[in-house]
């Protein structure tokens, strides 16, 4: 179950001209529950300023954090925000303290952390929507330049926050606000940012950014133009990284790749489908059945989420009698549900209901530690899992049980899904923002195949047409 606590969603169009308080969501009944807070307005837009003004700095930074360490441990989507982020989103209500908490996250979410990014986008999205000075103010105190970038090479912890925190305001302002701030600053800043020597985690987040950013048509031609006054377009080098071992380098390499066959397209370059050899793959992700915002490589074994809703996919082939096992690459270490999913299993990606989340699906999120069925979880004694985990689903349809094992180490078999699903089960799996991995349905050998059971693999049975390989750009 992806957390999803925001109460209200709230979003500017194309044809949308004002972006202000009439728009914001309504914080009246979280008002109430935590005490009120008093602000003296800073004299310029400054961040030394903004420690000026109660909350201190500090308070606003523990808040970020204690929200952080808490939220891998919010698994209902029911569940009542934690103080904390009541809190910040009382602070935010006000310009400058929206401001305030804005600046907060940027300073001090680590890069260490899988969920940090995930969490910049979900307070951002709890907090009251901003006005469009209050984004430009910000983006004068973080005064973005291609000189800039250079310079933030030192900090990339601090540079990759603030490349989320955009791409998260191209979403949320949407239409003629997205434009205004895209500056000739800030462009100039994402683009500088797409050089080799950069931290290839604020490489992956300004690709985002600039990604977001492209959802505005005007800005999508203003983006290409500044595109190809590069001496070199940076997305075809960095498009190289995409079998990279280095699994933050090989996600930018997704990324590049996918904005280059969708978005920015290059005169002469071939759509990735043209150029994948698919001839040994008899099993995709099903572009035909996926949730609207989930990418899916040309190959159809991998898939990434960069969108703030709770994305799904099932595979091309279903079972419904014998054994049956395949393999997941884990490539980013945050909250993804894969396991096993019959075509009754429903998506609601806004609502964070994905597999697992009815009873229909079971699956295994190996960041927060759970098995999950119905919308219930059960945890699981393990560490977890880190990039280049190989997450290995069983599915023994004689027993009936299935078995998760993380790097060959089985967890207890599960049963509960067979209350009220028998047959005709699909691989399927479910991605919070930013997560990404890869599947192998048999097409190559098995990294940790079970040992204790003769088990077949859906690449030996299954069949797809040319056409049905394809997975054309949007």
């Amino acid at each position: 179950m992806g957390t999803c606590l925001c109460k209200e969603q709230s979003s500017e169009t194309d044809e949308d001209s004002n972006v202000g308080s009439q728009n914001a969501p309504t914080v009246q009944s979280i008002s109430a529950q935590v005490p009120a807070f008093e602000y003296e307005s800073p004299t310029t837009a400054s961040s030394s300023n903004f420690c000026n003004k109660f909350p201190a700095c500090a308070t606003v930074d523990r808040l970020i954090l204690e929200t952080l360490g808490i939220i891998g441990s919010l698994v209902e989507n029911e569940q009542e925000p934690p103080p904390a982020m009541l809190k910040l989103h009382v602070i935010a209500d006000k310009e400058d303290g929206w401001i305030q908490v804005v600046s907060s996250m940027v300073k001090v979410i680590p890069m260490n952390d899988p969920l940090g990014p995930a969490v910049i986008t979900l307070l951002l999205d709890d907090c009251p929507l901003p006005t469009k000075e209050s984004v430009l103010k910000l983006s004068e105190m973080f005064n973005l330049s291609a000189q800039s970038s250079l310079v933030g090479r030192k900090s990339p912890t601090h540079q990759r926050n603030i490349c989320v925190l955009l791409g998260c305001l191209a979403e949320k302002l949407a239409g003629p606000s997205s434009i205004s701030i895209l500056t000739h600053g800030t462009l100039n800043y994402l683009i500088a940012n797409l050089n080799v020597n950069v931290n290839p985690s604020v490489i992956l987040f300004s690709l985002i950014a600039l990604e977001k950013f492209a959802q505005t048509s005007e800005n999508k031609v203003t983006i290409q133009k500044r595109l190809k006054t590069e001496s070199k377009n940076p997305l075809l080098e960095l498009e190289r990284w995409i079998n990279s071992e280095h699994y933050v380098e090989r996600q930018v390499g997704f990324c590049a790749q996918w904005c280059l066959d969708n978005l920015f397209l290059v005169e002469g370059r071939k759509f990735s489908y043209e150029c994948v050899d698919t001839s040994e793959i008899n099993v995709m992700l099903n572009s035909n059945d996926v949730s609207e915002y989930l990418k899916l490589s040309p190959d159809g074994l991998e898939a990434r989420c960069d969108a703030y809703s709770f994305e799904s996919v099932r595979c091309t082939f279903q079972v419904s009698s014998g054994v049956w096992y395949y393999e997941t690459l884990v490539i980013t270490p945050g909250v993804m549900q894969i396991g096993w999913a019959t075509k009754d299993s429903t998506f609601l990606n806004h609502d964070g209901y994905g597999i697992g989340d009815d009873e229909y699906s079971l699956a295994y999120d190996g960041c927060r530690r759970l098995i999950w069925h119905n919308a219930h979880n059960e945890a699981q004694s393990r560490q977890c899992w880190h990039p280049g985990d190989v997450l290995g689903s069983l599915l023994d349809l004689n027993k009936p049980e299935i078995v998760f094992y993380i790097n060959g180490v089985p967890l207890a078999p599960c049963t509960h899904v067979f209350r009220t699903a028998r047959s005709g089960f699909f691989a399927a799996a479910s991605f919070m923002s930013f997560q990404q991995c890869r599947f192998n349905f048999g097409n190559k050998p098995f990294l940790y195949p079970p040992s204790d059971r003769e088990f077949q693999s859906f690449n030996d049975h299954a069949t797809l047409s040319p056409e049905e390989k394809v997975i054309l750009p949007r």
